[in-house]
Formats: C-alpha cells, structure tokens, sequence
C-alpha cells in the first residue's frame, strides 16, 4: 500500500518548528508514524500544502504529518475501512469523550460536518477520489483521576479526571496536545492497556506475578514493567515503579523516585530527583531534587535543583534554573487559556495546566510561570527585581539578551572578552 504525507501549513508555538520534527513519546513525530504505519505500507510519497494527491489506482493512505496514532487505532481503522472496500476518512463524534475533553479544544485541524470532525486520515482502496464515507472508530476511552483536589479549592469540579483511551489518534496543533499526546493518551494509556491485559488475560497476570516472586521484587518494580537498556548506573536506594521505559546510559542517583516514566538514553538523574509520569528525552540532566510531575523535556536539556515542572512542556537544548517553579492551578476562578494552532488565546478546557518552552532557551533562577505560558525559542530571560514573574507569553523579542548586547551598566558585570562573547551573540 502506498502512504501518502501531506504537510501540515502552520509551525507550532512556542518551538517556531513543525510538529513532525517535535519530539513525541521521545521520538520524532515522523519516525513515530513511520514505525506504526511499516506493516501496512511499502512506499511512500511526500505532497507539500496545496498540491494535489497523486493520480494513482492503487490501495493508498493518506495523513498530515501533524497526526499522531497508535498502533491499536490504525489496525481497527484498516481493519473497518477494508471492510467496507470504499474510501474512507477518519471522524469523530462528540460522544466521544476523548476526542471531545482532549483532542477538539485549541485544535484547527478538523473540519466539521453535520454532528461529525473529519480528521486527515483517509484510505482509498483504489486512488483518491471526491466521494469518501466518514468512519468513527470508538478511541474506548475510560476515566482516570489524576487530582484529588481539596473541597476549598474544587467548586464544582471535585475530583480532576483525564479520559484516557485505549486507541488514539489526535492532530498537534498546540503544544498543549503535546502533552495530551505523552501523557494521557501515551503515559496514562499505557497504564490503562497494562491493567486492562491484566484483567483479561490471566496468562499474562500469572506471568508477572511469577517473574516479580522470582526477582524478590513488588509488584511494579519487576522486569515485566521496568525495561531497562544497556550500560545503565542505578542506585539501589532509587524506586522505580513501571511501566517505565529507560534507555541506555542512563544514570540515576539514590534516592530518586520515578513512576510510569520514558527515559530516553544518556540520561543523568542525580540524587533526589523526582519523576512522576513524564517523558524524559535523550541527553538530559535533572541535579538534585528537581522533580517533574506529567511534564515533558525534549532532548539535551536541563532543569536545575530543586526546581519543579507540572504539566509542563520544554523543548530541546533548553536550561531552566535553579529553584524555578512552573505553577499549574489558577487561584482565581478562571479559566485557563492556551495558545491554540492560530497562535490565539483560547479555553484550554485543562483545569490544571502548566507552560511550555521552546527550544535553545536560557531561563534563570528562581523563575515563577503561571500557568499556560509561553516561552519562545532562543529566549533568554534574567530575573530580576522588574521580572521574576512570568504572567504573559514571552516572545523572542521580549529575550533579556537584546538588553545584554545593548545595555551599558551590562559590560561592567563581564570580563572584555566574555562581552565580546555576547556581542557576538
């Protein structure tokens, strides 16, 4: 079958960079779709926006390369429409409630028809053609909690749930999907697939029982959970709780707590750190005590001690400082607003949420971000006595290096050598 990729028009804020290059689950987003889709297809072709599909009288699958899906919605989807044998194209309903409390809000991508959201997903059993039937495929969503949150504090709301799929298929169109994307339809889903086999199928259940009674070890701290890679250092005084997934070189310290985690290779995890449903890319260092809760950090980065990230986004290449703090909860009564696929402030319909970074940033110490905010690509910000407090979106232009290369009362805190360094810059 022959797999068609249509680009998607739009770079996502705050990264200024295609949600196909974007990291997803620790990889590319277009490696992602190439490994799920491999068993279906055996060529493929690329069609920049605007142009026409290929003319062609063969089985073909046809995507934007701003969706991601799993394995488990791709085989249903192809498994439905062969069965129809007429082209057909990805849709959802409203009674979905996946689709409708993750996917819809702050998306551009799906067009509304009747009752129905048309996804970029087609098949054509024998070419493109103008007539296509929509196909919903059910994402068998189930409701996890993730907050207990306090009467005080709840309203109306009470307890803070996700609806987590077993299947999934979603457009990025804001970098709030991708943290919809690695932790509740990847993280949590994961969960949910690894409790929902256990009820199912009691081979399975027998034999992770007998393999943690074999290795002296609880439950979810047993090789069926955790999957460990090659020339790792752990110390024996750090938890790990599965499903988690670490690659290869991967240092973690003592005292160091991780709970249904990816943890990409090159790692370094110091002393004290902890991580709680989060997906660590490769080349990362967290020194000690800093602790991410459902937040992703892309490649090459670090977040210094004793700072802590929630529900947050961070780009490749990118250094947080020490004692940050990236708030997640409006203490007013309002709600949350994010950037949607336009770059426009919209309802997150996210009761907690926290910010996203892009790539190649320089945040200082003691930073405080409220929630939803965004810092764009090569920023660098200060703290200072006029801003310690992120309460807006920061864009290049507002970067504290203009003020380092322009600024006179600067030179005096650098060496001639370390301001020609900036200068440069």
């Amino acid at each position: 079958m022959l797999k068609v990729i249509l680009k998607a028009p739009r770079k996502l804020s705050p990264f200024n960079e295609a949600a196909r290059d974007l990291r997803i689950q620790n990889r590319p987003l277009w490696l992602w779709q190439r490994d799920v889709l491999a068993p279906y297809v055996t060529r493929e072709v690329d069609v920049r926006a605007g142009a026409p599909l290929p003319l062609l009288r063969e089985p073909m699958l046809v995507y934007r390369d701003n969706l991601f899906f799993d394995e488990h919605y791709i085989q249903e989807f192809l498994r439905q429409a062969r069965r129809k044998n007429r082209p057909c194209r990805a849709a959802f309903t409203l009674d979905d409630p996946a689709f409708r409390e993750h996917a819809l809000p702050l998306s551009t991508s799906y067009a509304p028809a009747g009752h129905m959201y048309m996804a970029d997903l087609w098949y054509y059993p024998n070419g493109p053609v103008a007539d296509v039937e929509p196909l919903v495929i059910d994402l068998q969503a189930r409701e996890i909690g993730y907050y207990h949150v306090p009467s005080y504090m709840a309203g109306e709301r009470g307890d803070l749930v996700f609806q987590v799929p077993l299947r999934a298929l979603i457009a990025i169109d804001s970098w709030v999907h991708i943290f919809v994307v690695d932790i509740i339809f990847g993280l949590f889903k994961r969960g949910a697939r690894f409790e929902n086999q256990l009820a199912i199928d009691l081979g399975y259940k027998l034999g992770v029982l007998s393999r943690a009674i074999y290795e002296g070890k609880q439950l979810l701290e047993c090789s069926s959970l955790v999957k460990i890679g090659k020339n790792c250092i752990i110390d024996p005084h750090a938890i790990i709780h599965g499903p988690t997934t670490i690659g290869d070189n991967v240092t973690i310290g003592p005292g160091a707590v991780v709970e249904n985690c990816i943890i990409g290779n090159n790692v370094n995890l110091s002393q004290d750190v902890q991580l709680m449903l989060s997906v660590v890319g490769d080349g990362t260092f967290l020194p000690f005590r800093a602790a991410l809760f459902m937040t992703t950090i892309m490649d090459n980065s670090m977040v210094a001690q004793n700072t802590c990230l929630q529900m947050c986004v961070v780009g490749r290449n990118t250094f947080i400082g020490a004692g940050s703090t990236f708030t997640d909860y409006n203490l007013i009564p309002a709600p949350i607003r994010a950037l949607d696929g336009a770059d426009q402030l919209r309802p997150s319909n996210r009761p907690v949420l926290g910010g996203a970074v892009g790539h190649n940033c320089r945040l200082g110490s003691g930073m405080i971000v409220y929630p939803a905010r965004t810092i764009e690509s090569d920023v660098v910000l200060a703290a200072s006595k006029e801003r310690r407090v992120i309460d807006k979106d920061i864009r290049y232009e507002d970067s504290d290096h203009h003020k380092f290369k322009n600024a006179s009362m600067h030179k005096r805190l650098y060496s001639r050598q370390e301001q020609a360094d900036l200068e440069s810059w």
